[in-house]
Parts: C-alpha cells; structure tokens; sequence
C-alpha cells in the first residue's frame, strides 16, 4: 500500500490550514480510500465513554468502513505517563479492546495492537529523541497542560518525550493521516518534525502525516465540566439502561424551563440536547424546540430515550463479546503480529538508512 499523499508544501499546522487541508483529505479519501494509513488509539485507563464514541470512535469506523487501512493503538506504555503504576492493566486493555468490537472496528480490516507488544515500535524512540531539542519539548503546549494537570508529585521522563513515543506510534507504520482534535496539533507537528529531520539527515523514508481534524462534538460531563473517565462524570459505552438514566437524571442543567440550543449561554442544557440530537440524527434546535417549555426532566427523559435506543444494539452486542475474551485476546494476538512485521521492516530501513546495520 502506497503511503504517499498530495501534501502541501507550507509547514504551517495552524488550525484554519489544517481544516482546509482536513477537507482537501476527506475529498481524496472518498476518491481513492485504499492508498491511506491512518493511526489512531487510547490509552487503556477505564472503560470508553460516549464522548470517545462520537468524538473518535465513530470516526474510526467511517473511515475503515470507507476502505482506509487503519491501525489503532492501544497505549498501554503510555498509561505510565501521569501515574505511577499501571493498574488493572491487563483487564482495561481488554475493555478496550471491546468497546471496539462492540462499535464496529473490525479486527478484519483494522489492525488492533499494543504498545508493549511491539518491540521496534518503541526502538525507534531512541534514534528519534536525537532529532529534538530538549527546549522544542518543552514548549509544547500540550505536553505543558498534561504537567500541570499532572496527579503525580514528579514528572517523569516519559510524560516528558510523550510527543516523541508518538512520532513512534505514527511513523512506525508510515501513517499518513492522523484523526484528531485541534488541540493535538503541536503532538503531530512533532511528528512531522522528526520525520522530515530523518529524511534529510539520513535519507528518504517516512512520509510527513497529515492531521484529519476532527468536527467531533464537544460533550460535557453530567457535572458540566470536561467529560473523563477519572471524573466520574461520563456515561460509558458498557453501562446499562439504569445506569444510564440514573447519570441523566443527575447532570446539570439551568433555572431557565425553556429548552434551548445555545452552547456559549447554557453549556450543560446545550449538551444534554446535543447528545439527544446526535442519537437521534436531528438537528439539535430541532430537538431543542419540540421539547420547549417542559423543562429539564423532559428533557432528560428526551436524552436518557435516545441514548438508550441508540446505544442498545452496541450494548448487547458487548455483552456478547464479553463472554468470550479468548477471542478479545486472539484479535490482539493477530493484530500485534501483523503491527510487529510493519515494525520490523520499518525499523531495518531506518537502520539500512543510519548504516546500522552490523
């Protein structure tokens, strides 16, 4: 598969050209879908959330389903990152890995695979961290707010060259496209940073990825703020019925009775109505005007419907997966074999290119 793409020649990752470039990507995704790697993936820290589900998951499967080649991480090294020890890791990987299956990435044409599993992945850590500058990593802005936000009392080494290990994620299977929201922007520039100083360093052999903004909604938490698994404010994809509606009964809302959309006046209102809409496909004005005057319980009534409706084929079809985790664990096994022989060749090329090979 070819990883070449019609890249522009500026280096400028502001967010008005990407969402330009982003446009110019999906119209030559849907002409020619199959000349496209894309890399995506989670940290395995809990269960996913509806907010991962209409930010990225729904997202993932759009575009395998389009035809595009997709290999999606499950960062288990990256869990280290902002705590000291990864706990339960083993069975948050396998939720995650069923919140996968259960919204349809198919193990069939999506790649599924580890951090740990993948030895050359994270080889190539150390020939990259030589093409940055100690100063360049810590003006990252993103790399900044996870230190700040930071639980731990130190900040390790690892938070420290995270944008790096994810120039490792991407570049090791030459992914062209990368889907994410604007505030990932600086991790990718690092990206393309590394690439371009390699291949000018040692000669040609990673393509500049590109990002592919999200539009993905912003969902808040049933507190009203950032929605997160370690909150406690997010409804999970694994929920059920009562608990879902348990959750909606108790999120935020306003004094105001009549229902409106406005996400700038009545944040939390606008995203219960959203959620509504985007179960529903509607419009949210719509939604928000059928519902009216009748208050915050219809329309938590109105979301805890939609969601359940939504969600319940997805549900059941989870449960069903989580009866049989041998098989959780066999798509792992197959996806790590096929990441580690992309790894492999992509890591001997770098050697061949470095004259490292003894």
């Amino acid at each position: 598969m070819s990883t070449t793409l019609d890249t522009t020649t500026s280096d400028d990752l502001g967010v008005p050209a990407a969402r330009r470039r982003s446009a110019e990507l999906e119209r030559q995704i849907r002409e020619r879908p199959g000349r496209f790697r894309a890399l995506t993936g989670d940290r395995p820290t809990g269960r996913l959330h509806l907010g991962h589900y209409f930010g990225t998951l729904h997202n993932r499967v759009r575009l395998q389903n389009l035809g595009v080649d997709m290999m999606v991480l499950v960062a288990d090294y990256q869990v280290l990152t902002d705590r000291d020890v990864a706990d339960r890791l083993a069975e948050h990987v396998e939720d995650l890995v069923l919140d996968y299956l259960a919204v349809g990435v198919d193990p069939d044409r999506a790649t599924i695979f580890t951090h740990s599993a993948v030895p050359a992945l994270n080889q190539l850590l150390l020939p990259f961290l030589s093409l940055v500058s100690v100063a360049e990593l810590g003006r990252n802005p993103t790399v900044k707010d996870e230190i700040a936000h930071s639980s731990q009392s130190a900040v390790s080494g690892l938070m420290f060259t995270y944008p790096v290990h994810q120039a490792a994620d991407i570049l090791f299977c030459k992914a062209g496209l990368v889907p994410v929201g604007q505030d990932q922007l600086p991790h990718l520039e690092v990206a393309r940073i590394v690439a371009r100083r390699f291949n000018s360093r040692y000669g040609p052999v990673f393509p500049e990825p590109e990002a592919l903004l999200s539009a993905a909604p912003l969902l808040l938490g049933t507190d009203g703020g950032k929605m997160s698994k370690s909150r406690g404010n997010a409804i999970a994809l694994a929920a059920t019925a009562d608990e879902t509606a348990r959750m909606i009964r108790g999120a935020r809302t306003d004094a105001d009775r009549r229902i409106t959309y406005d996400p700038v006046a009545r944040p939390e209102v606008s995203s219960l109505v959203l959620l509504a809409a985007l179960c529903l496909d509607r419009d949210p004005h719509e939604v928000a005007e059928e519902i009216g005057g009748r208050g915050a319980s219809a329309l938590k009534a109105v979301v805890t419907d939609a969601v359940n409706d939504h969600f319940a084929p997805i549900r059941a079809r989870r449960a069903e997966l989580a009866l049989d985790r041998a098989h959780v664990r066999r798509v792992l096994r197959d996806g790590n074999e096929r990441a580690n022989s992309i790894a492999e060749d992509t890591l001997t090329e770098v050697r061949e290119a470095m004259k490292a090979l003894y």
